[in-house]
């Protein structure tokens, strides 16, 4: 089971894992907290946000080959750090939520499921988004109700990922509100990373999976981050995406696992 915040989010992250285990023939299941009802796109008269992010997830989710979709339907929290005032926020927005009680509502489906495994965020929530947060703490504690033995953190390596922004500043002109050193802090440094997913096999269903949320291609003043991704040509995005990480907390570290099922020591 692959838990995250908003749709879109699991084409961004885990999609190369999803595919490659739907394939293989395990029973691949995606729960997402929020409709991202509040995220940024261009709607025409009398289309919702929040609907329309849904369609695009079970889109997404067919194309990676997955059995079952959820959505446990809190509220979009919003892009602001901490998702803004309490007045800024929906009623039910996921920050707000209960843990123990949305904790319980995820531990059902992974009980539901017979899970095995759960996929969830680091503890930062990769780059910080409140919601992101949220999704660490609620499917840690779900994985504890349900008993699922493997919890995977679904991460991003920092250090070569600050490397290559650092270059492609050099090539290209970011937004004035992206700051590459942010990026110093977010995510997970190299040594803490216990997975080592080789997906380019996958890349194909992954960038197919990243299209279909079209809504999240457009949108503000400046290129969304799908959109910029979807422009690299299909050879670099191999290279570039083809390589999907983990943290597995229960793991020493030195761990360096290929698979979400492989044992350590091996």
């Amino acid at each position: 089971m692959f838990f995250h915040a908003h749709p879109d989010d699991e084409a961004l992250l885990t999609a190369g894992t999803m595919a490659m285990l739907a394939a293989e023939g395990h029973r691949v299941v995606l729960v997402v907290a929020t409709a991202g009802e509040r995220g940024l796109a261009e709607m025409g008269p009398g289309e919702e946000l929040g609907e329309t992010r849904l369609k695009e997830l079970y889109e997404s989710a067919a194309l990676l080959g997955c059995a079952r979709v959820e959505c446990l339907g809190y509220g979009d929290s919003g892009l602001s750090p901490q998702g803004g005032s309490a007045e800024e926020r929906p009623d039910n927005a996921f920050i707000d939520a209960d843990t123990e009680e949305a904790a319980k509502a995820l531990a059902a489906i992974l009980q539901e499921e017979e899970a095995e495994l759960l996929a969830i965020y680091d503890p930062a929530g990769g780059y910080g988004h409140p919601d992101h947060v949220q999704v660490h703490r609620v499917g840690k504690r779900a994985a504890k109700i349900a008993g699922t033995e493997i919890v995977l953190e679904a991460t991003v390596n920092r250090d070569p990922l600050v490397r290559l922004l650092k270059l492609a500043g050099r090539f290209y002109k970011f937004p004035p509100e992206f700051d590459v050193r942010t990026f110093e802090s977010a995510y997970s440094a190299s040594e803490t990373i216990t997975h080592r997913v080789n997906v380019r096999k996958y890349t194909k269903q992954k960038r197919a999976s990243m299209a279909a949320h079209s809504s999240q291609a457009s949108g503000g003043e400046t290129d969304r981050t799908l959109a910029v991704m979807l422009k690299v040509p299909r050879v670099i995005y191999r290279f570039v995406f083809g390589t999907e990480w983990y943290v597995r907390r229960d793991l020493p570290l030195g761990a360096r696992l290929t698979h979400p099922f492989d044992r350590w020591p091996k």
